[in-house]
């Protein structure tokens, strides 16, 4: 049904309930034909005539238009506000559950942007908690729905997120494309340049270097001509990890310090907190920070995690990072307890952060000469890397594996991964 034969229906209930005809109703600022109309469908009255007819029927106009009075309304608006409030302080599991319960709620039904709002947080939420699967079967029922233009691209920006976290990097390509090629495209925003941004880590992930590098000088140049802080942080946030993989070593850490120095100046903590341990990522894998002096800042960066909203997924990677400081300053308990943190942190299913864990724990085991607990954890990489598609991605886990498990002594085990690495990389 449309939107006036919703509101006829509306008024000709709540005219029958009060007892009234259509004369009655109509007189006498109306003609008993025009109401016949409204309420059939066929004539969308005016602001002015729907609040006329609301006082006449003594209900609220909220309830006219909506389907729910302005009780019902207020309480919808007042738990959407506390979900959205718990999903931005990374309160995941509350999030998700309160957008849940709000969709449950039947007077939600008839009203379109609240529900899509609702929706659209819970597949937030749901990808916050690492449950790539479920968030992206709600994205892809919003794409299904006439969305207006914002929420549309802020969905692409999510759905694309999901699917390359997923491995699924063909589908990740697809919906960024989608948006940002052809002559349809809309002139550049901040959103359709945290799409492009997300859409060039896609490129890099799926192994397709020159065009990733080609398309970080567009988005540079695409966020300096806007000038929006917004965009110059996305733009050389994921421009700078480009730089980093391709040996621009300089270029690497000239973006991803003008992208933090823009954040902080600018942005919201949670994204702050996430800069900041890129920049210590970048400066470490660059040779610029030695491990030590990382492993600092990282353990500092903890309690700033601590304090915003960061998700599930970001304190993993945290934890992951400074593991890896730690293992490379020789503090051998301290990188197996925050590698075995990070790990705890991540869901059941397959996630590449739950490979990389376990190979640094193998590593680590393997440094203090506990070699079959160590040969243990390369084994358990299998189960968090097989759920996952076949990618680039995938096949330098396998390797890396393979390596760990050759140092180890395990040479049958190492056969066998550097048979999967070649399988993902369709060898």
């Amino acid at each position: 049904m449309t939107t006036s034969d919703l509101v006829g229906l509306r008024i000709k209930t709540v005219r029958r309930q009060r007892g009234l005809s259509q004369a009655q109703l109509a007189h006498p600022e109306l003609s008993d034909s025009y109401v016949s109309l409204i309420e059939s469908g066929k004539r969308t009255p005016t602001p002015a005539v729907l609040e006329l007819l609301a006082n006449k029927l003594d209900c609220s106009l909220s309830y006219l238009i909506n389907g729910v009075t302005a009780e019902q309304m207020e309480d919808i608006e007042l738990a959407l506000g506390y979900a959205r409030l718990a999903l931005e302080n990374g309160e995941v599991a509350e999030a998700r559950t309160r957008f849940a319960e709000l969709l449950e709620n039947s007077n939600l039904a008839g009203l379109t942007s609240l529900r899509q709002e609702a929706e659209f947080g819970l597949a937030l939420a749901t990808e916050a908690a690492g449950d790539l699967g479920q968030a992206i079967s709600i994205m892809l029922r919003l794409r299904e729905e006439e969305l207006p233009a914002e929420r549309n691209i802020e969905v692409a920006v999510a759905l694309c997120r999901a699917y390359r976290e997923s491995e699924q990097l063909s589908e990740a390509v697809e919906v960024g494309e989608q948006l940002l090629s052809g002559n349809a495209r809309q002139p550049w925003n901040d959103l359709l340049v945290e799409l492009a941004a997300t859409l060039l880590m896609a490129y890099y992930e799926r192994g397709d270097m020159l065009r990733a590098r080609q398309f970080a000088a567009e988005l540079l140049n695409a966020a300096d001509a806007l000038g929006t802080p917004r965009s110059v942080v996305a733009a050389n946030w994921n421009a700078s990890i480009i730089a980093r993989v391709t040996g621009h070593t300089d270029e690497a850490v000239t973006f991803i310090e003008r992208a933090l120095a823009v954040q902080m100046e600018h942005g919201k903590p949670r994204n702050t907190a996430r800069m900041r341990l890129q920049a210590t990522r970048t400066r470490l894998r660059t040779g610029l920070q030695d491990p030590v002096s990382a492993r600092e800042t990282l353990r500092a960066a903890i309690t700033e995690f601590e304090q915003t909203s960061t998700s599930t997924i970001d304190a993993a990677t945290l934890y992951l990072e400074l593991a890896c400081a730690e293992y490379m300053s020789h503090d051998f308990d301290s990188a197996a307890e925050h590698a075995g943190a990070s790990r705890s942190m991540l869901p059941t299913f397959g996630h590449v952060l739950g490979a990389e864990a376990n190979l640094l724990l193998a590593r680590i085991y393997g440094s203090v000469g506990r070699t079959d607990e160590g040969r243990g954890f390369a084994s358990d990489v299998e189960s968090w890397l097989s759920p996952l598609p076949d990618t680039r991605r995938s096949a330098s886990h396998w390797y890396a594996t393979a390596e760990t498990m050759e140092q180890l002594g395990d040479a049958d085990g190492a056969v066998d991964a550097y048979q999967r690495a070649l399988a993902c990389a369709g060898l």
